[in-house]
C-alpha cells in the first residue's frame, strides 16, 4: 500500500489541502474552505477552516506527515495563556507603514540589507510590530509569544493552544517555523539561520528568546527555526480539529513554508528558474545560490524551503487588478480577456498604474491607481480591458528585472496562479516579459510543495514530481513597457493631505 502525505495551503483568501501519494505525486483527494476577507483575521477563523478543508479531504486518518504552507509575514500574537490578544494584521495591511519608515530611518537600508536581506516596508511582522508598540501600547505589553500564520496553526494542529480549547494546553515552547517563513519577520538573518534579537527588540521593545532556549526576563518567546527535513514534531495524542475532521496520534508534522517558497518547492523550480505567481497579490520568485543584497529593498532575499534563498519582489496588486476592471465592466475575467484581446498591444497608450490598495513595490503603502492616456479612441472597454492586464504584467515586469539586477540569471519564466489560465494573460506576458513563457497545469501548487516536503520529512529523500507545462513563445513589444516605466515613475507618492 503506498504512503499518503498532506500538503495544507493557507492563503489570504481560502485553505486548501491536498492528500498526494508519495511515489508518484498524484493527488488522491482534496478539500478547500474559505477564509473572511480583510487584512485583519481572528486565527479561530484559519483554524476552524483547516479543519473544514481536512474534512472536505476525507480525514487524514491514513496519512504519514502533513506539512503547512501559509500566507507570509501576518502578526499573530499570543498572551502568556496562549489566547489571541487581537486580530492577526496580514501581510497585505498596511497601517505600519510610517513604522517601518522609522525602523529604516533607524538603521539604514544598508544596515538592514546585511543583516536581514531586504528593507522593513509595512508587510513585515516587525513593522507591525513596532506598529502595535506605538498604536496599541496596551496589547504589546501582554505579548507573550510572537507567531506567524502557518507556526500558529502548525502548533494547535500539533494539539497545542488556549487552555481548554487544546489538549495539550498553551506550550508556547512548542511554537516551531521554518527558514523561509522566518526570513520574512525583518528579525531573522537568512545568511546565519538565526534571530536578530536587536532588530526585534527595535520592533516590540521587548527581548526575544527562541522557544526552547535559555529563560530571559520579560522575553517575547518566537518559534523555533527547524531544518528543512525536519519534523516540527511528532502527534502524541489524537487531535479533534473543527467540522469533526481530526489528526491521529503519530502524525509527523513538517517544518512547513511560507506561500512562495512551498510553491517554488511544488514546482520544482531549481536555480535560475523564476516564477511570476497572480494571485490576489503578485509576486516573482525563484531559487538561488548565492545571497541577495538590494537596499532598494524592492528584492528581499528570503530564505526557501530547502535551506537555499529565495529573492522575491512582491506587488499589492495582481489578479486584483482584473477583479476591479471586470466589476466595473459588469463582465467576468474570461470576457475581459476576449474584449481585451480585440484592443492593440499598448492600449493605444492608454496605461492602468494599478495601485489599487496601495503598493509594496514600489513601496507607496498610500498611493491609488491612476488611469492615463484617456482618448475618445481609448475610452472604450476593449481598451481599457487590455491596459489593465498590460498594467497588471508591467508591474511584475519590472520586478523581475530587479530580481535580475541583483545578479540572478534568468534561464526559464514560470507563469502561476489563477489569473495565468486566462488566454490574454498568457498572451500578453510573452509581449510584456518578451521571453518564453511556461504555463504549468493548473493546480494548487502551494498545496503541492508543503505535500513534497510532507514527503520529505516522512521519508527522508525529497520527491520528484514533474509538472506539465504549456510554452507559450515570446512575442516582445517593448514599448508597452517602456511607456508603463516612464509614466509610472512619474506618480506622486500616495494622496494628497
Amino acid at each position: 500500500m503506498s504512503t499518503l502525505v498532506a500538503g495544507v495551503d493557507s492563503s489570504t483568501q481560502s485553505c486548501k489541502v491536498l492528500v498526494v501519494d508519495v511515489e508518484t505525486g498524484r493527488i488522491v483527494r482534496s478539500g478547500r474552505a474559505s477564509h473572511p476577507d480583510g487584512t485583519e483575521v481572528d486565527p479561530e477563523a484559519w483554524w476552524d477552516a483547516l479543519g473544514a478543508a481536512i474534512a472536505d479531504a476525507g480525514g487524514l486518518d491514513d496519512v504519514a506527515a502533513v506539512s503547512i504552507g501559509g500566507q507570509q509575514h501576518g502578526m499573530v500574537v499570543l498572551d502568556a495563556s496562549g489566547r489571541v490578544i487581537r486580530p492577526a494584521l496580514l501581510w497585505n495591511d498596511t497601517r505600519s507603514g510610517a513604522a517601518a519608515a522609522c525602523l529604516v530611518r533607524e538603521l539604514g537600508a544598508d544596515e538592514w540589507v546585511r543583516r536581514t536581506g531586504l528593507v522593513p516596508v509595512a508587510s513585515f511582522t516587525g513593522t507591525k510590530l513596532r506598529w502595535l508598540r506605538e498604536a496599541e501600547p496596551e496589547n504589546a505589553a501582554a505579548v507573550a509569544a510572537v507567531a506567524l500564520p502557518h507556526d500558529w496553526l502548525s502548533w494547535r494542529l500539533r494539539g497545542y493552544g488556549p487552555a481548554g480549547q487544546a489538549p495539550l494546553g498553551p506550550v508556547l515552547e512548542e511554537l516551531a517555523t521554518d527558514g523561509s517563513d522566518a526570513s520574512g519577520t525583518a528579525y531573522w538573518d537568512p545568511a546565519r539561520r538565526e534571530y536578530d534579537g536587536d532588530l526585534f527588540e527595535r520592533a516590540l521593545g521587548r527581548p526575544l528568546r527562541e522557544a526552547g532556549g535559555p529563560a530571559r526576563t520579560a522575553a517575547v518567546v518566537v518559534p523555533r527555526v527547524v531544518a528543512p527535513d525536519e519534523a516540527m514534531g511528532t502527534l502524541g495524542t489524537h487531535v479533534q480539529l473543527p467540522h469533526g475532521a481530526a489528526a491521529h496520534a503519530g502524525l509527523v508534522v513538517g517544518p512547513g513554508a511560507g506561500d512562495n517558497a512551498a510553491a517554488a518547492l511544488g514546482l520544482g523550480l531549481g536555480v535560475g528558474e523564476i516564477a511570476i505567481s497572480l494571485g490576489t497579490s503578485g509576486t516573482v520568485f525563484g531559487p538561488s545560490s548565492v545571497p541577495t543584497a538590494d537596499p532598494t529593498g524592492t528584492v528581499a532575499g528570503f530564505a526557501d524551503a530547502t535551506g537555499g534563498r529565495l529573492p522575491i519582489v512582491t506587488t499589492l496588486n495582481a489578479a486584483r487588478v482584473l477583479d476591479v476592471m471586470a466589476g466595473l465592466l459588469d463582465i467576468s475575467h474570461e470576457e475581459l480577456g476576449t474584449l481585451a484581446l480585440t484592443a492593440p498591444a499598448g492600449s493605444g497608450d492608454l496605461v492602468l498604474i494599478p495601485y489599487f490598495v496601495g503598493e509594496r513595490t514600489p513601496n507607496r503603502p498610500d498611493a491609488t491607481a491612476t488611469l492615463l492616456g484617456l482618448t475618445p479612441t481609448t475610452t472604450s472597454r476593449s481598451y481599457l480591458a487590455r491596459a489593465a492586464i498590460e498594467g497588471m504584467l508591467c508591474a511584475l515586469a519590472d520586478g523581475l528585472a530587479t530580481v535580475e539586477a541583483t545578479g540572478v540569471e534568468v534561464s526559464r519564466l514560470v507563469l502561476i496562479g489563477g489569473a495565468a489560465r486566462n488566454e490574454a494573460v498568457r498572451t500578453i506576458a510573452a509581449q510584456v516579459f518578451g521571453r518564453d513563457i511556461e504555463i504549468p497545469a493548473p493546480g494548487e501548487y502551494v498545496a503541492m510543495g508543503a505535500a513534497r516536503q510532507a514527503a520529505w520529512v516522512a521519508a527522508g529523500t525529497l520527491p520528484s514530481w514533474p509538472a506539465a507545462v504549456t510554452r507559450i513563445a515570446a512575442d516582445p513589444r517593448p514599448k508597452v513597457l517602456t511607456r508603463y516605466r516612464t509614466l509610472a515613475s512619474c506618480q506622486g507618492e500616495g494622496r494628497p493631505e
